[in-house]
């Protein structure tokens, strides 16, 4: 018994702790194996590969959906709690890289569902460690946070301009220069106001060509505002995280937003970079 309790305890460490070198060496065989497993998805999405080798590329990830499957089978057996890993955010996507695998026997087209084992590329964060980026994650999610409410307003105000000019340009142009409903002219509003521009409507009329170009012009007026707003609440973000530092002074924690000396003692809380 302690030896398989020893054994599991081995394994457990090598599979689920990637601060060990056997932990290391498992999560970066790990991440080629799903590597490879993607590159021959892609392979046989490409018609000539898959007429001439479908046979050869289909065994060749059915061992891949057995590595895995072995590999989820060893996680549940070295898991404290078993239950706990398999409804985890990582167990779930370790399962999702079976599934698609295994539906594949039966429905062929799921085998193109395996593209979702990128998903376990996630695993490189732990693998590399990279609490750094992540910390800067969270000032990117403040930010949403922050300018959800403008970027909602912002929203409101474009879905009701292009309803405006998409039914302008239903009543001006009509049917026979291919604005045959609302929806289709909001279509075509959307597009120019986004300054995509594919070209499959184009305006005949002289008004509605007027009308376009009011829209284009808007479009460039108005493309900026959710970046604008973004970075603003980024620079937010950012300024907020640094009044964090305790005052040189007294040591006080926090700051107000726009403080650049200490409310306490009256310390400059950034010293200038000469």
């Amino acid at each position: 018994m302690d030896s398989s309790n020893n054994w599991r305890e081995r394994l457990y460490v090598m599979i689920f702790q990637s601060d060990t070198p056997a932990g290391r060496r498992f999560d970066g065989i790990l991440l080629v194996i799903i590597l490879a497993s993607l590159v021959i998805v892609m392979l046989d999405s490409i018609d000539s590969i898959h007429r001439n080798y479908a046979d050869v590329l289909a065994y060749i990830e059915w061992g891949f959906t057995a590595i895995f499957l072995g590999e989820y089978i060893l996680r549940l057996y070295c898991s404290p709690k078993p239950l706990r890993y398999a409804f985890s955010f990582y167990g779930l996507v370790d399962l999702l890289a079976i599934v698609p695998g295994i539906l594949a026997l039966y429905y062929s087209d799921a085998q193109y569902l395996l593209i979702i084992r990128i998903i376990r590329m996630l695993r490189i964060f732990r693998v590399l460690k990279l609490s750094p980026y992540l910390k800067q994650a969270n000032y990117l999610m403040s930010a949403l946070r922050g300018s959800k409410q403008k970027i909602v307003v912002f929203l409101v105000s474009v879905c009701t301009l292009v309803t405006v000019f998409g039914t302008l340009m239903y009543v001006i142009e009509g049917p026979e220069h291919g604005f045959t409903s609302i929806p289709k002219g909001i279509y075509w509003a959307i597009v120019t106001l986004t300054t995509v521009g594919f070209g499959d409507i184009v305006p005949k009329t002289p008004l509605g060509q007027v009308i376009s170009s009011l829209v284009m012009i808007t479009g460039y007026s108005i493309i900026a505002v959710p970046t604008g707003i973004f970075t603003a609440e980024l620079a937010n973000a950012m300024r907020g995280e640094q009044l964090q530092h305790d005052c040189p002074g007294c040591q006080k924690k926090s700051h107000e937003q726009s403080a650049a000396f200490c409310s306490r003692c009256g310390s400059q809380l950034f010293k200038k970079v000469e």
